[in-house]
């Protein structure tokens, strides 16, 4: 039996100080039973002698000093992962909240996980498709990577998590696909949108959901992605899955971590963020990846507003060095009507030519790619002149790349929620539109692929 302790010495917000324990660790969690019986969780942020500094999960409303109790169990916080999660709704701490049943574990789990050794990584190469045009083509999402999104607020981030959640594939394959979508600080409404919206399409069948709600406390935020990451390595590396994991919004998540720092009065960093956000962030994304001997993946699409629409941000910044590449998505596509508006020049996947080329998309892909961008890339420089100057001051070629860009955002960028392309039918877009310029101007192409698909 755990041993009790009455001896709380203070309570200031989320925080407790309890004098006089015993063989107390760092990140261990406890109980705090209060007079009326009531129980509430916590974990030790800081021990200082035979001091523990304790953090509340729960708010500390009506904790009495002197008649409540805290137990120390001896462990950090643990998830019992069963394949039965799949399809089930969780809390941010892992309990069920779709009125369902409990989780019989198979085993439980430490939700910190444990570290990949690099030399056990295998390198993410299969083309995964996510049925949405201006990732397949332009920025190909590889299994085994991390491309996180990178939006702003009021942008349709969340309709994009839910799009890429219910149509990505690997294909070829019948191995299992599983998605672990986790959702921080977000409204009842948004965690109902992406439950409903699972539901509908029977997606949900194949995904474990873990939501946070904006009013839930910071500390759970904190674990929400860690509870989510411990589900997918048990489904990816013990059940031979490929899973995606789909963390959104790391800016609520980065901002939870801040509150808890200030609460600690730690000196703070870049923007009031703790110093080791940089190693805080990074201990979620590289648990990401493939392992040598093992079936199963973990693909990770991790989504953050960026403040003020600063990809300077200390958010985002940070996330661009740990991760392999970023998708932005842009106010003005989305002023346009743009759906999803996807800045494809900004955007980069830095493993798309892992995942491209014969017998993983189609020969033509990588050659076509790269003229798409040449070619949106002078058509945007084209219509911005013709703003200036009018369209007189064009030259016809110009002209063509102007329309070119026009239809390219169009056709090609734009595809609405609800649209799956397999990537063959990406391709077959990408060779209409590169039909509007003359054979002449494709100067990235091999002539074979010319004759194979040009104006075809």
């Amino acid at each position: 039996m755990p041993k009790e302790y009455r001896t709380i010495q203070e309570v200031a917000g989320p925080l407790m100080l309890v004098h006089g324990v015993e063989n107390v660790t760092y990140d261990e969690l406890g109980e705090i039973e209060l007079a009326s019986g009531e129980v509430r969780r916590c974990k030790v942020l800081e021990i200082n002698g035979n001091d523990a500094l304790v953090q509340l999960f729960e708010s500390s409303t009506g904790i009495n000093l002197s008649n409540s109790k805290v137990r120390f169990l001896g462990r950090s916080m643990e998830l019992g992962v069963s394949e039965d999660m799949l399809g089930r709704v969780f809390d941010g701490l892992g309990r069920p909240i779709d009125n369902g049943p409990e989780i019989l574990p198979d085993e439980r789990r430490d939700i910190n996980g444990l570290p990949m050794n690099p030399a056990a990584r295998n390198y993410p190469s299969e083309f995964i498709q996510t049925g949405i045009s201006a990732i397949d083509g332009l920025n190909t999402l590889v299994r085994g990577q991390k491309l996180p999104i990178f939006s702003a607020s009021g942008l349709p981030h969340s309709q994009l998590a839910a799009q890429i959640a219910r149509q990505a594939k690997v294909r070829g394959t019948d191995e299992q696909f599983a998605v672990v979508f986790a959702a921080m600080g977000i409204t009842f409404e948004e965690s109902n949108y992406f439950v409903e919206s699972f539901k509908e399409t029977g997606a949900i069948d194949r995904t474990v959901l873990f939501i946070n709600l904006a009013n839930d406390p910071a500390v759970e935020r904190i674990a929400t992605p860690r509870m989510a990451l411990t589900a997918a390595e048990y489904l990816a590396f013990e059940k031979d899955m490929h899973v995606l994991v789909i963390l959104t919004d790391i800016t609520n998540y980065a901002d939870a971590l801040r509150e808890v720092s200030a609460a600690r009065k730690e000196v703070p960093g870049r923007r009031g963020y703790p110093g080791y956000m940089y190693t805080d962030l990074a201990t979620l994304y590289e648990r990401a990846g493939r392992q040598k001997g093992k079936n199963g993946s973990i693909t990770m699409i991790p989504i953050l507003t960026m403040p003020e629409d600063d990809k300077t941000h200390p958010i985002p910044d940070l996330t661009g060095y740990i991760t392999e590449g970023q998708i932005i998505l842009s106010r003005e596509l989305y002023r346009k009507g743009v759906t999803p508006p996807i800045d494809v020049l900004p955007s980069l996947s830095r493993l798309k030519d892992k995942g491209t080329g014969e017998g993983k998309t189609r020969g033509d892909h990588s050659s076509t790619m790269n003229q798409l961008f040449a070619a949106y890339s002078r058509g945007k420089d084209a219509k911005e002149l013709m703003t200036i100057l009018g369209e007189s001051a064009l030259s016809d070629i110009d002209l063509l790349y102007a329309k070119f860009a026009e239809a390219f955002e169009k056709e090609y960028v734009s595809q609405g929620y609800e649209t799956d392309r397999s990537i063959e039918e990406t391709l077959n877009i990408g060779w209409k539109l590169l039909s509007i310029l003359p054979r002449a101007e494709l100067k990235r192409i091999d002539d074979k692929w010319l004759d194979m698909y040009y104006g075809k």
